[in-house]
């Protein structure tokens, strides 16, 4: 549904990538639950292995299901292609696996999730990799990061877990200058809230196993070309732009055009890496973003009365929801998510530490757990678990310090949320 009319959001997040299935007429995308693809004859064969046809060769590298996923995906972020792969955390290392080689670095915003923290600061070492973390709202902080080694920029469009807003625009713009891709994690906004490409972006990354999935089943991650980078511009990208040893001396870049970076995604990333959805859990997040406008509009409903309710409460010592006035985001907000500033943030409690311990250890409805985006409202304290590998600075940096929970608003009644809020401060702060 890429072609002819242009269909609204609500409708391509039900039928983009989907066709009847040619074999039975199911109207549902089926779980293509196999591991290989008979071939028609040895020359069908030898052109997908040769990248000279589009099919189905094993499904590490392709699978149907998986492809409606991409699909779908890829349009309504509005890009050109798509991988999908196991895990958020797996969409992170390939999309920078074309970039990167050993002595090169990232430049990544200070406002991350505690687990790409981690990742970028220490395992990616092991590659021979480098991240440099600088506050993305000093752009002049940002300009200085960049150096010749310097080969992609790194954010969150709705930074984890504080619900800090991104001046994409403003950061895609030095990335352009210095010729270099930006990568938006939209994890938090989805393509609902926000479509990072047309903010400057050159790839999305996604945690599909939070609001995309919506359900908490699955996990999966997501890697979104905007298929307009230049990879051939300069010498930084090889990968992309040089002959490829293992194809015969084929140039991605100058073969495939705006789709190289998702053909050497599959041909090269999943084919070595490995890091496969597996066709059930593509099939649980077609089923899921279904309803993710709907989903999404009730989040952030609740979000923004809860959130209000929070801040006027004397337990409270501040809210960090961009969708508040007060929040130094809100202005931002209108521009990067003019639907709404997400469901996800956090709030100190007077009391430290140790009443945050207690407000988690007193809720009934909210599930206390390592996720966010589901339907069901979630908190976590995340200096003690999802930012506890972090030094004390990283943590206030990340806006996850140890008065802080973070709360992800799921779609209940807002009130019944409200009142187990509630009922649990009395009991953290008594």
């Amino acid at each position: 549904m890429t072609d002819g009319p242009t269909y609204g959001f609500d409708t391509l997040q039900i039928h983009a990538g989907a066709r009847p299935d040619p074999a039975t007429g199911a109207r549902q995308t089926p779980i293509y639950q196999t591991t290989a693809y008979v071939f028609r004859d040895a020359e069908h064969a030898a052109a997908l292995f040769n990248l000279q046809e589009v099919g189905y060769i094993y499904s590490r590298l392709t699978n149907p299901t998986v492809a409606v996923l991409q699909e779908r995906i890829a349009t309504l972020e509005g890009g050109v292609g798509a991988v999908c792969c196991s895990s958020g955390h797996a969409a992170q290392i390939m999309a920078l696996f074309p970039l990167m080689s050993p002595g090169k670095n990232i430049v990544a915003s200070t406002r991350l999730y505690g687990g790409t923290v981690t990742q970028f600061s220490q395992t990616i070492k092991r590659f021979g990799w480098s991240a440099k973390f600088v506050d993305f709202d000093d752009l002049d902080a940002v300009r200085d990061a960049i150096d010749e080694d310097t080969r992609a920029i790194f954010g969150e469009a709705i930074a984890n877990p504080g619900g800090y807003i991104m001046d994409v625009r403003a950061i895609a713009d030095i990335a352009d200058a210095a010729g270099l891709p930006l990568i938006i994690d939209n994890t938090s906004a989805t393509p609902y809230l926000c479509r990072p490409i047309e903010h400057g972006a050159t790839l999305v990354v996604h945690s599909t196993t939070k609001y995309l999935t919506g359900n908490g089943t699955v996990t999966g991650g997501c890697v979104v070309d905007s298929g307009k980078f230049d990879w051939s511009a300069s010498d930084k990208f090889p990968s992309l732009s040089a002959p490829e040893p293992a194809y015969h001396g084929l140039k991605f870049h100058e073969t495939f055009g705006p789709l190289a970076y998702t053909f050497h995604g599959i041909a090269i990333g999943l084919r070595d890496l490995g890091m496969t959805m597996n066709p059930q859990a593509a099939h649980y997040t077609l089923m899921g973003i279904e309803t993710l406008s709907l989903r999404m509009e009730r989040h952030i409903e609740n979000a923004v009365k809860i959130a209000r309710w929070l801040e006027a409460d004397p337990r409270v010592d501040f809210v960090t929801y961009a969708g508040l006035p007060s929040s130094p985001y809100f202005e931002r907000a209108k521009t990067v998510c003019p639907k709404g500033a997400g469901a996800l943030f956090t709030f100190a409690v007077k009391g430290g530490y140790e009443a945050c311990v207690k407000l988690v250890d007193s809720l009934e409805i909210f599930s206390h757990v390592a996720n966010l985006g589901d339907t069901r409202s979630l908190i976590i304290h995340s200096a003690s678990t999802t930012h506890r590998q972090l030094t004390p600075e990283q943590q206030v940096a990340a806006g996850a310090a140890p008065n802080v929970v973070r709360l992800s608003i799921g779609i209940e009644d807002a009130d019944d949320l409200i009142a187990d809020l509630d009922q649990a401060l009395a009991r953290a702060t008594a």
